[in-house]
């Protein structure tokens, strides 16, 4: 009897080793960079049955582990599992910005974001409100193509060539606004998702466009936005890095034009000092 109950719970431990390599391979670069994997990639990547990968995958999707994009087919990180780290690394990475996110409101008198990557979007995990905003105005949980905003530009500027080429591949044509969480701030209406009124021409209409861009970020320590994302609106954002100089993060600031237009390259210059302050308090290096 005892040896049938530890076969069983070999056997138990085996299965969940698989699903958790599964998942390993979900969130790998590759999967990152393409919005996601199909059941023959993940297939071939695990080496295992086609048919217990299908099943596996439905698994997961059906406990929230993991999404299945209808268009595409390919299935990607879902939300319990964000839900499940952002209680880890990313709750202290929200905990440990706050006091700089104040530094930033306090030094410019605008509000700042922090926000991350979710493969061709950026979602935004906290914003510090400056006394002047509309107390209404809110952008956290909310997701954005990465592509026209300074956040997804800083936040892809570490990358190698060959990784920003297959990103672009897959997101150039992301939607602007995505998919929010918490409803669109009041700024932005309903019809900004399809109206392609309210959008000035982005400066980015190549991978190369993309690549020079990157290594201007490179060289400045900041990225900027000039009414690329919305009318009327300029960004700033630089890198937050962890301790093994990766960027994890970015911290933004997006204001009016007619407001710190001016000052969009001295803004940037604030967000980059204080992005790596906030990075050395996370041990980075660089």
């Amino acid at each position: 009897m005892t040896d049938a109950k530890t076969a069983t719970k070999r056997r138990n431990a085996a299965g969940l080793r698989r699903d958790l390599e599964v998942l390993e391979i979900l969130g790998s670069p590759l999967s990152i960079r393409q919005g996601g994997l199909g059941v023959n990639k993940v297939a071939e990547l695990t080496q295992r049955d086609k048919g217990q990968i299908s099943r596996t995958l439905a698994t997961l999707a059906d406990a929230g582990f993991i999404e299945r994009n209808k268009t595409t087919g390919r299935y990607r990180l879902g939300h319990q599992l964000y839900a499940l780290a952002a209680r880890t690394e990313e709750s202290r990475l929200v905990h440990e910005s706050e006091r700089f996110l104040r530094k930033v409101v306090n030094r410019i008198h605008e509000t700042a974001h922090l926000c991350v990557l979710r493969g061709g979007n950026v979602l935004t995990l906290k914003s510090e409100l400056a006394l002047s905003a509309f107390r209404g105005l809110g952008w956290e949980g909310v997701s954005v193509a990465a592509l026209r905003t300074s956040s997804g530009r800083a936040l892809i500027s570490d990358w190698s060539e060959a990784d920003v080429r297959d990103w672009y591949e897959a997101h150039a044509n992301d939607s602007l606004v995505v998919s929010p969480t918490v409803g669109l701030p009041p700024s932005i209406p309903d019809s900004f998702v399809s109206d392609s009124s309210t959008v000035s021409p982005t400066k980015i209409h190549t991978v190369e466009d993309l690549l020079d861009e990157l290594a201007l970020i490179r060289q400045r320590g900041f990225a900027t936005v000039d009414e690329e994302f919305e009318l009327g609106l300029v960004g700033a954002s630089a890198p937050v890095r962890d301790s093994s100089n990766t960027i994890i993060g970015v911290i933004n600031v997006s204001a009016p034009k007619q407001r710190i237009g001016p000052y969009l390259n001295k803004l940037g210059s604030v967000v980059a000092e204080i992005s790596s302050e906030l990075s050395r308090e996370l041990g980075a290096t660089a």
